[in-house]
């Protein structure tokens, strides 16, 4: 190789001489080299600047000085579709030369070498770039940004809300960068906030010179179940789901549509916090104002139940004009229940007014007026005496409340169940649900009340009892109850008795036991208590006077004295105690006398 200084620079070099053989001292290896250094000195791996020499809708050829043109697809170059001859751009070298020779170049690598930094320094610096949105993903749409593949989420591709993400693939927008995850390598970019900076100087200017009670056109936004948002026109209001229209309305959809145009009024505004109350129902008249001057307490009216609460159900009787039936209007029934067991939403109800303020838009209904109030001619239907089959509706401590009809009710005290059974609580006798004969006894009828019986349907047997358990007489009776302090007997005749342990030791000295049938002798009767002191014993011991304790007078015992009068007093007392131990002692103190 000859020295560098004698190469003459290749474009002083004679072709025709070196064609002829009349160039002198000119080797290849000379022609070669200085060739080469009419080269740009490249290196692989590196970032070089080259210049669009043709591009076509596959490729694009760069020059960049070296002895052959790099070939990059076209798609590396999509964020960008402004390309043209002539630009400048920068490249990666891959490789020198591949199998065939070609140089090998990469934008998108050349992209990708500085396109952190410059992601981040539009990040830092909130500068605007272009990206070239790929395609569509879960949540939003990713992003050609610097040949990083970005997110944008669906909510900051615009102001407004987009349902259809698809028109926008393949689109090359402006961008801001909004966040960068360095450990990652995430980049999240919003169209939407390049839009709201030109947006929040609009709404300033808009709301500024809004007015309560200003009328505007506006374009339905987006409908949710609490309202509808409206775009006035780069600021949005919105108007609550009870201000669309004077009638209850159970979802928006049903009053308007998305993109419908509506003219709205303004309620309410909050300059700072940027809130604006819209109305849809103010720009039509109040119903209350078109209501019939006519219409008056007392009036029968037709309606349908559009809210059921458990303490009434309202009625729209037309569109925009509601009444409250409450639950205590519905039945005369005492009882107080859900207006769900007797109205459902949709019904179709007729209804008197019993009340009617125009002036605070309220109106109370009822529906327990259409009947006769049962309590009117109770008298008539139910006179004290009279026998009818009623309902049992609950059990208290002290007797059975039971349902004639729908609004009559009656109570059946503990005592007027049964003449001869000791009923300790109703539901020994019967059941919640059960039908019982009753008979009236007496009618409260400024209280609604009547007071029942179920005894009273049979005689009182007690009247038989006393002609025929006379103290001293003797009934068989078999012991169906054994206690401590005694048993109980039930008669052979009816009725109940009760006898002392002294009064069950049979004759052999035993006791007697549960289920035994035998003689026994009444020692006392007594009917206002309905009490019948039972004696075995004193069937077969002999010698003894029977004793018959009755409630002595003040009479008797003034008469008698202290003493004797304390023994009556004590033996009339005396239901379950040793008769026979009083009587003796009552014996040895008249001898004492």
């Amino acid at each position: 190789m000859s020295d560098l200084k004698n190469v003459q620079p290749l474009a002083d070099f004679d072709w025709d001489e070196f064609e002829h053989g009349t160039q002198a001292n000119v080797s290849k290896q000379d022609l070669e080299k200085a060739y080469d250094e009419t080269l740009n000195k490249i290196q692989e791996h590196q970032v070089v600047e080259g210049t669009v020499i043709a591009l076509d809708k596959k490729e694009v050829v760069v020059n960049i000085g070296y002895k052959s043109d790099g070939i990059i697809p076209a798609s590396e170059f999509r964020y960008n579709p402004d390309l043209k001859v002539g630009d400048k751009v920068e490249v990666f070298v891959e490789n020198q030369e591949d199998k065939k020779g070609q140089l090998m170049l990469s934008h998108r690598k050349a992209r990708l070498n500085k396109s952190w930094d410059e992601v981040n320094a539009a990040l830092e610096n909130e500068d605007i770039v272009q990206g070239y949105i790929k395609c569509r993903t879960k949540g939003g749409m990713i992003v050609d940004v610097f040949g990083i593949e970005a997110f944008l989420p669906g909510s900051q591709i615009d102001v407004h809300p987009i349902r259809d993400y698809d028109v926008f693939v393949g689109k090359t927008m402006e961008f801001k960068v909004v966040k960068i995850n360095q450990e990652f390598r995430n980049v999240v970019v919003s169209h939407k906030a390049l839009i709201e900076a030109e947006l929040e100087a609009q709404k300033k200017e808009i709301i500024s010179h809004l007015e309560k009670g200003q009328v505007l056109e506006g374009t339905v936004k987006n409908i949710t179940s609490y309202g509808v948002f409206v775009d006035l026109g780069g600021v949005d209001g919105l108007i609550h789901i009870t201000d669309l229209s004077w009638g209850r309305v159970s979802d928006p959809h049903e009053v308007v549509a998305l993109d419908q145009k509506i003219n709205v009024v303004i309620l309410d505004f909050d300059e700072g916090k940027k809130r604006i109350a819209l109305g849809l129902k103010q720009l039509t008249p109040h119903p209350w104002d078109a209501l019939s001057p006519d219409l008056k307490v007392g009036d029968h009216v037709k309606g349908k139940v559009v809210v059921i609460a458990d303490y009434g159900a309202f009625v729209e009787i037309q569109p925009g004009v509601e009444g409250l039936i409450h639950v205590s209007e519905m039945s005369w029934s005492q009882h107080l229940r859900s207006a769900q067991d007797f109205l459902h939403v949709g019904d179709e109800v007729e209804a008197v007014i019993l009340t009617l303020d125009r002036d605070e838009r309220k109106m109370s209904l009822g529906i327990k007026q259409l009947k006769e109030d049962p309590w009117e001619a109770i008298e008539v239907k139910y006179p004290v005496g009279s026998k009818h089959t009623a309902k049992v509706r609950n059990f208290t401590n002290f007797g059975i409340f039971v349902e004639l009809e729908e609004g009559v009710d009656g109570l059946i005290h503990i005592s007027d169940l049964s003449w001869t059974k000791k009923v300790k609580h109703p539901s020994e006798f019967t059941n919640v649900g059960d039908e019982i004969e009753v008979v009236v006894l007496d009618i409260d009828k400024e209280n609604r009340r009547l007071s029942l019986g179920h005894k009273q349907l049979e005689d009182n047997p007690w009247d038989t009892y006393e002609t025929l358990y006379t103290p001293g007489s003797v009934h068989v009776g078999k012991i169906t109850q054994l206690m401590d302090k005694g048993a109980v007997i039930t008669l052979n005749e009816g009725g109940e008795g009760f006898a002392t342990p002294k009064h069950l030791v049979k004759e052999d000295g035993s006791q007697a036991q549960l289920g035994e049938e035998l003689p026994f002798k009444v020692i006392e009767f007594v009917k206002d208590t309905k009490r019948i002191i039972l004696s075995h014993s004193r069937t077969f011991e002999e010698g003894k006077d029977d004793v018959v304790a009755t409630k002595p007078t003040r009479k008797h015992n003034a008469h008698k004295g202290d003493a004797a009068a304390q023994i009556n007093n004590v033996t009339a007392g005396t239901s379950l105690g040793d008769l026979d131990v009083l009587a003796d002692l009552k014996a040895k103190m008249e001898k004492g006398e």
